[in-house]
């Protein structure tokens, strides 16, 4: 049997990322799955994943290293799974750190470009699987939706091959860091749009409609691995 190409996972570490490096181990994709070299829980990390059977790279995040470093894997599959939070914003302030480091533009567009530009510059056009999210638009006053806007643009003009997916709220346990409002948000929206598909909304209901990160990361494994999938955006309701 042919062996699979290898999978690298960026934002391995995060709520749906981990889940992605289990489901590809399980279907026989050698996995590689990156952590931050300074993550103060990359010990912990390792043992998760080579538990998993995957195989954890720390790579800095610089251009020239992701190249070297994805030059070495030779991936057939990069995801792009990366994303910070408020939390961790106020944190690195709390720390006497700049905030900014920890910026949706520095994590959300900044490492995902260092990232796109890596695997471009590599010549080996891997596909990039994209975590975005429901509703972006690049003139969206939200800066969460805005750069994830503008990630999808960067990685579409990249002539990388690519696939997109735009979940809407990912729920389930299991979170490093609880995120209240974004629990009760699902809640209180599945409800409202449970009612607007009885009064016949039902593409918008499905559109909006919260998913688990496992049923989230079973999607993206899925798409990652489907041919007809390349160069693909897909909506909420297509990720189940």
């Amino acid at each position: 049997m042919k062996e699979r190409a290898p999978a690298f996972v960026a934002g391995a570490t995060g709520f749906t990322g981990r889940e992605v490096v289990r489901l590809l181990v399980e279907r026989g994709v050698p996995t590689f799955a990156h952590v931050r070299p300074d993550s103060p829980r990359l010990e912990e990390w390792k043992g998760r994943f080579s538990g998993f059977g995957a195989e954890v790279d720390a790579t800095a995040w610089e251009e020239a290293a992701m190249k070297e470093t994805l030059l070495r894997i030779r991936p057939a599959v990069v995801f792009a799974l990366l994303g910070t939070t408020r939390a961790r914003m106020h944190a690195a302030g709390r720390a006497g750190e700049d905030p900014a480091t920890q910026s949706y533009e520095a994590v959300d567009y900044g490492l995902t470009a260092v990232l796109i530009e890596a695997a471009r510059e590599t010549g080996l056009s891997p596909r990039v699987v994209y975590l975005s999210a429901a509703g972006v638009k690049e003139t969206s006053k939200s800066a969460y939706y805005r750069v994830r806007a503008q990630a999808e643009a960067l990685l579409r003009s990249s002539g990388l091959s690519y696939t997109i997916a735009r979940p809407s709220f990912i729920t389930g346990p299991g979170r490093d860091v609880d995120r209240p409002l974004e629990r009760v948000g699902a809640v209180v929206g599945d409800r409202l749009l449970a009612m607007a598909g009885r009064l016949g909304a039902r593409k918008i209901q499905a559109r909006y409609a919260s998913t688990t990160n496992v049923r989230l990361a079973g999607a993206l494994v899925r798409l990652a691995l489907d041919p007809n999938a390349e160069n693909g955006i897909f909506e909420s309701e297509e990720l189940e």
